[in-house]
């Protein structure tokens, strides 16, 4: 498994493509199965007006020759969805064997500290998941959807086996106090500890404007710990993940057996907002 730290040219999609089929090319050089790619990785960032511009819909050719590259690799792509003419999505392309195995698109649409995605972008509806090989499943949250724990907890009663974290995270866009840095690792060490799940979390490294995206992607085996973790710069970073070690921590920890879906669905109906 692994993750691509990579910078991403802000708006130009076809240079950041051939960024990626070169990571891609590398990947399967590794015999990797599973490669994931920060937030909006073809696009950069701040977008704005471009958003529209930017924009391609699951079957444009760019999309279809990074799966065609892919091989039997599954890659996690971040692009601009057009869903209909004016309909846009910051959304998350899932690769393999040429095609486009699944789609997904932002749930948590931040609008705080320096962030104002739900200013440009429609907010997605459903949890995705996507099999890597038999036995291997995946599922998708981009950056903020991670930061709602009920989004994470209902994309993980399915029992997937690795999560797929796709982040475009700068330094205090939050605010001054806010640590990114500090505050990812606490966030995704949580999911991966609580629900014996594997994480594999890719940001950004560089700059856009005024923004510093500060990398720190790693990747968390399923007690939490770090198997992998990126210096600065751009990197691909590699861990190899067993079903064996997934399955011990959540017969040690038996969160997902013991989750009560009831009671979560009775509690939340008697609260007013």
């Amino acid at each position: 498994m692994g993750a691509a730290q990579v910078n991403a040219a802000l708006g130009e999609v076809d240079r950041n493509k051939a960024r990626h089929l070169e990571i891609i090319q590398e990947a399967r050089q590794q015999n990797l199965e599973l490669l994931v790619f920060p937030e909006l990785s073809l696009t950069g960032y701040a977008l704005r007006n471009r958003v529209m511009e930017v924009a391609m819909t699951p079957t444009d050719s760019r999309l279809t020759s990074l799966a065609q590259a892919c091989g039997d690799m599954q890659a996690v792509i971040g692009f601009v969805e057009e869903a209909s003419p004016g309909e846009y999505y910051n959304a998350l392309a899932t690769l393999q064997d040429g095609e486009i195995l699944a789609v997904h698109r932002k749930l948590n649409l931040p609008t705080y500290g320096g962030l104002e995605e739900g200013k440009w972008f429609c907010r997605g509806e459903a949890l995705t998941y996507a099999q890597v090989r038999p036995g291997w499943t995946t599922t998708q949250m981009i950056c903020a959807d991670l930061w709602n724990p009920a989004l994470v907890h209902a994309a993980l009663l399915a029992r997937p086996a690795v999560l797929c974290a796709p982040i475009n995270s700068a330094s205090g866009v939050v605010s001054e106090d806010f640590s990114n840095e500090q505050n990812w690792l606490l966030n995704v060490r949580f999911y991966a500890m609580t629900y014996g799940t594997p994480v594999i979390m890719a940001n950004r490294f560089g700059l856009e404007g005024d923004s510093h995206f500060w990398g720190g992607s790693r990747i968390l085996g399923p007690q939490g710990e770090t198997l992998a973790e990126a210096e600065g710069g751009e990197c691909l970073i590699t861990a190899e993940l067993t079903r064996h070690s997934i399955a011990k921590a959540r017969f040690e920890l038996p969160t997902l057996r013991d989750a009560d879906s009831p009671l979560i669905r009775e509690l939340l109906s008697n609260r007013r907002h």
